[in-house]
């Protein structure tokens, strides 16, 4: 494992992506548990390759999610709804990935969903350049229904107490209070990792590992391919 700052992470990560192969545009997973750092990440890095002349799209699974009716239906604190209920994985792949893969018009929309509404949205198609950069950030995105979908695969590895951790910051001013983060952490968001761990393996299939739990002095692996 190599080890060092911020910037020489970045740069690592840049120059795996333009190192890439350029026939389409190159569609990057930034996996990892909740509040491992991942849309931070995916920012970062969208801000380099776009000081470098690279068209960079931006998107997240949050606006893939399903209905909150459909999320919750096996109850708001479980852990199997969380990893099978939560996104819309046939519209992703429809609308973002496989527009902007080898066969696809590159025609895409970033989202289908408002999460704060839980409302539908139907966005027109943008035409991304043929050598720009998906940069997709959220959970569960090298399980078995899209692990293939993936160009370059990032997964940003942080150990469960250490997310909890942060996520006692980060969503305090949503949940109200420490003991409700702690709550869907321990009863919902920790356990479907634990499931997506043990039925996906996202470790073995991840391209680079970034080992985040301390940001400013991260670690990283490059796996072969």
């Amino acid at each position: 494992m190599d080890r060092g700052s911020r910037g020489e992470l970045l740069e690592r990560l840049a120059g795996a992506i333009e190192s890439g192969p350029a026939s389409h545009p190159l569609r990057v997973a930034v996996d990892g548990p909740p509040a491992a750092g991942k849309t931070t990440l995916a920012d970062e890095l969208a801000l380099l390759l776009r000081s470098r002349g690279r068209e960079v799209i931006r998107a997240t699974t949050e606006s893939f999610h399903r209905p909150r009716a459909q999320r919750y239906r096996r109850g708001e604190f479980s852990p199997e709804a969380n990893y099978h209920d939560s996104f819309d994985y046939d519209a992703l792949r429809r609308v973002l990935l496989d527009p902007l893969g080898p066969d696809g018009d590159r025609r895409y929309q970033r989202a289908v969903y408002d999460l704060g509404t839980d409302t539908a949205l139907s966005p027109p198609p943008t035409t991304a350049a043929a050598d720009a950069v998906l940069l997709l950030d959220g959970v569960f995105l090298l399980r078995p229904e899209l692990v293939d979908r993936w160009d370059l695969s990032i997964f940003v590895s942080v150990a469960f107490e250490r997310t909890l951790d942060r996520a006692r910051i980060r969503d305090l001013p949503l949940l109200g209070s420490t003991a409700e983060v702690e709550r869907r952490f321990r009863t919902r968001y920790i356990p479907a990792q634990e499931l997506y761990f043990a039925t996906a393996r996202p470790a073995e299939h991840a391209d680079i590992i970034v080992h985040n739990d301390e940001p400013r002095l991260p670690g990283w692996e490059v796996r072969p391919r």
